[in-house]
């Protein structure tokens, strides 16, 4: 079993990864979440703690949806 730091890792580093993909920087992404740029930063970096609230807004700002997977 994961512990919850790997999960919090394996998150950020699909939502940086798809960010990446598209070309926007963590400033743009912010301003369309609705959020400061310092908290994505945290997101990417996996020192914190999301909400599922605010994955799922990640998300759409990002295009994408949240899908989770209990194993």
């Amino acid at each position: 079993m994961k512990a919850g730091s790997d999960t919090r890792r394996d998150v950020a580093d699909q939502l940086r990864s798809v960010r990446k993909a598209q070309g926007m920087t963590q400033e743009s992404l912010a301003e369309r979440v609705g959020t400061k740029k310092s908290n994505i930063s945290r997101l990417e970096s996996g020192r914190y703690n999301p909400s599922l609230d605010f994955l799922v807004k990640v998300a759409d700002g990002l295009g994408k949806q949240i899908q989770i997977k209990v194993k």
